[in-house]
């Protein structure tokens, strides 16, 4: 390659990839606060002046290191049109985490007899502890993530993370969205027609810009008119300050964290799977990054973040070569970085967030959660579709227990008397809360066991479903306790003891008929449709 004697780092193409970023990080960021603030009455506060600001820094961080790889790469290759690797805040697990540890938690220290304070003090430092975890493993797995990536099938991977897209992150956003109908499907279409259906908007004006723009004024037009849906309250528009000073407040919250290893773990394992994709995809574009170099930095921003009072974690975005071909450089990583990390310390993205719908910030989730499950099916063989839908189950059901766990839904008189009423069969909603608890991992399981049988690998298969039949005995997965802790089963009481039990049996009785069937004349024989081309 010619060698260029100057890196055009900033291009108009730099503008577009800058707010295609930042309206993907401000709706993540708008659910975080809006899941703890709305849906568990967390106090703003500490997620406006600690939270964000903490996350955030991480966020400047690592864009700003990302910059600065990618000047380096084009003094490197010569390459006047290098792009840079973006960065931002991991969707799936920012909106995970306050669904399955961060609000269930805070319920749990209330209803310990903690005063709401001292147990949001207390889920804070739970989520700066989580931080630290995740960032520590994924600082280990950036060492040998390919051989993570080569033995889990993709089908489990992708298939776990399209139920969160799915349960987690796509459904109450479409539920916001008819929420304020009116508003959510105008922006839900103008998302939909330039992101989805990829159509430019005459003028080739912003589609994502004008959907938040237009949604929020029609909103607060309505509502200022008394013609809204619901209870319409002028939004608070309050300047939250907030600087993230590094401290070791996430020893206090270590201990709890360590319960929620299960949730915690694959959320950086598939940080660093999706780092190692997009990394690929951003060196056949013609950027050859360092994959490992690519991961390190994420690592590294994911434990700022526990340090600064971060409970969110970062990663390299997907798109790189979509912000390539529309002609982004290093300015756009820059800019993102500034906006983001200033901003939230000074307190501008809470006050956007408090100004901008959720019925608005719906429709760019939606799209997000689409994009997730739609690449888990596209990404894998056709003949493994029926394992990534297995592996969408327990997200659901996850789903489903939080909704049980809602007090504003079901009292928890109500809720704790359904898991103990034992019929014919173990209680109904036991096993549904079990059956959401360590979702992320049963579901990359579920599809791995699968993917085994398809492929007439029996032996591996009745391995990944001896590995489910130890988790289920302690409650790595399908924990029978309703918070979703680990334990010894034997400490337990009945019933969950003897759904522990009886899972870990059933578990293992069947790992044990596909053992014997590996044995047999059918499963030796050669499959004719390994890709599932005739498949119907």
């Amino acid at each position: 390659m010619e060698k260029s004697a100057r890196y055009n780092w900033f291009t108009v193409g730099d503008i577009n990839g800058f707010f295609g970023i930042i309206f993907d990080a401000m709706a993540v960021l708008a659910f975080l606060s809006g899941i703890l603030i709305v849906t568990f009455d967390f106090p703003a506060e500490i997620v406006y002046k600690h939270m964000i600001p903490g996350s955030v820094a991480a966020v400047l961080f690592g864009d700003l290191f990302y910059t600065w790889l990618a000047f380096r790469l084009a003094r490197r290759t010569g390459n006047a049109e290098t792009t840079a690797m973006p960065q931002g805040l991991d969707a799936p697990s920012t909106i995970g985490l306050p669904l399955a540890v961060y609000g269930p938690a805070f319920l749990m220290l209330k209803g310990k007899g903690y005063s709401p304070e001292a147990a949001a003090m207390l889920t804070w430092q739970l989520g700066m502890a989580c931080m630290i975890l995740i960032g520590a493993i994924k600082f280990l797995l950036a060492f040998c993530g390919r051989f993570v990536q080569r033995i889990v099938p993709a089908a489990g991977l992708l298939g776990s993370l399209a139920g969160i897209g799915l349960a987690l992150i796509g459904f109450g956003p479409l539920v916001d969205i008819f929420s304020a109908p009116v508003v959510g499907m105008i922006s839900l279409g103008l998302v939909f027609y330039v992101l989805i259906a990829r159509i430019d908007l005459p003028g080739r004006i912003p589609g994502v810009l004008l959907a938040m723009a237009a949604g929020t004024a029609i909103y607060h037009g309505m509502g200022e008119l008394g013609i809204s849906v619901g209870q319409y309250a002028p939004p608070h528009l309050v300047l939250h300050p907030g600087i993230p000073v590094p401290s070791l407040g996430f020893l206090e919250g270590l201990p709890l964290a360590l319960s929620y290893l299960p949730i915690v773990v694959p959320f950086a394992l598939l940080v660093v799977v999706g780092g190692i994709n997009v990394t690929a995809s951003a060196q056949i574009s013609g950027d050859d990054y360092n994959t490992r170099s690519i991961l390190l930095v994420d690592a590294c921003s994911t434990l700022i973040s526990g340090l600064c009072g971060g409970v969110a974690q970062t990663t390299p975005y997907v798109g790189q070569p979509a912000y390539h071909r529309m002609g982004a450089r290093a300015g756009y990583t820059l800019l993102t970085g500034l906006f983001l990390g200033l901003g939230g310390m000074l307190g501008l993205v809470g006050f956007i967030i408090a100004l901008v719908p959720k019925a608005v910030l719906g429709p760019i989730l939606l799209f997000v959660a689409l994009e997730i499950v739609a690449q888990a099916f596209h990404a894998t063989p056709r003949k493994h579709a029926a394992a990534v839908a297995l592996a969408i189950f327990p997200s659901v059901a996850r789903m489903l227990a939080i909704q049980f766990g809602n007090t504003a839904l079901v009292p928890t008189a109500n809720f704790q008397r359904l898991l103990t009423t034992m019929g014919d069969t173990l209680p109904p909603l036991l096993v549904e809360v079990s059956l959401g608890n360590g979702f992320i991992i049963t579901g990359m399981l579920w599809g791995a066991f699968l993917c085994e049988m398809i492929d007439r690998r029996l032996k591996a298969c009745a391995a990944y479903l001896g590995i489910l039949a130890v988790f289920s005995l302690f409650g790595i997965v399908h924990s029978a306790d309703p918070n979703g802790s680990m334990y010894l089963p034997w400490r337990l009481l009945d019933p969950a003891r003897e759904l522990a039990y009886l899972f870990t049996v059933g578990y293992a009785v069947l790992g044990t008929m596909m053992l014997l069937l590996s044995f047999s004349k059918g499963a030796r024989h050669h499959d004719p449709d390994p890709q599932g081309k005739d498949l119907p």
